[in-house]
C-alpha cells in the first residue's frame, strides 16, 4: 500500500541525510521526496511518499516522531488530504505532430513554455493518475527528457 506522509522539519544542516538514513536503515524505500521551506523561516515541509503495510508506516511514522528536529508528522489517509505534482517534459515535434501536441496539452490543462523547430516543453500539474495518462500519451511522439518534482500533499480543511 502506498502512503503519503508529511513532515515538518526545523531548517538545520543534516535533517534530510538523518530521515533519508532513517528509511534506508530499517530497509523502507522511499518513492519520492519533497522538501522545501514552509512560510515559517525556521521550518521545511517534507512531503514522503512510500510504501507498506500499516504496520510499517506506523513504525515509520513513530522514528520520525523520535528525531529531535522532527516538529510534527501527518500519516494522510485516503481523501483527507490534496496532493500535486509538477512534470516538466520535452517531447520531440515536427510540423504535423506540433497541432495534436498542442490539443492534448490543452485538454490536459497543461502549459507549453519552451518552443523549438524540432521540440516543445511542456509544464504539467495534477494528481498521479493525470500525469501518468499525460505521459504516457507523449511518448507517442517522443519524450526527450522528463523531470518531476515528487508529489506534495495537505490535508484538507
Amino acid at each position: 500500500m502506498r502512503h503519503t506522509i508529511s513532515v515538518l522539519v526545523e531548517n538545520k544542516f543534516g535533517v534530510l541525510t538523518r530521515i533519508a538514513g532513517l528509511f534506508s536503515g530499517r530497509g523502507f524505500n522511499i518513492d519520492t521526496l519533497n522538501v522545501a521551506p514552509t512560510h515559517e523561516d525556521n521550518a521545511s515541509r517534507m512531503t514522503i511518499v512510500t510504501q507498506g503495510d500499516d504496520a510499517t508506516l506506523i513504525q515509520i511514522v513513530r522514528q520520525l516522531n523520535k528525531l529531535p528536529e522532527v516538529l510534527e508528522v501527518q500519516d494522510f489517509r485516503e481523501h483527507l488530504y490534496v496532493d500535486r505534482e509538477l512534470v516538466m517534459i520535452r517531447v520531440k515535434t515536427d510540423s504535423k505532430s506540433r497541432s495534436e501536441i498542442m490539443q492534448i496539452t490543452d485538454i490536459f490543462r497543461a502549459k507549453i513554455i519552451d518552443v523549438h523547430p524540432e521540440s516543445v516543453t511542456i509544464e504539467i500539474t495534477g494528481a498521479e493518475g493525470k500525469i501518468a495518462k499525460f505521459i504516457d500519451l507523449m511518448e507517442t511522439f517522443g519524450i526527450e527528457t522528463l523531470t518531476r518534482t515528487g508529489t506534495v500533499a495537505l490535508p484538507r480543511a
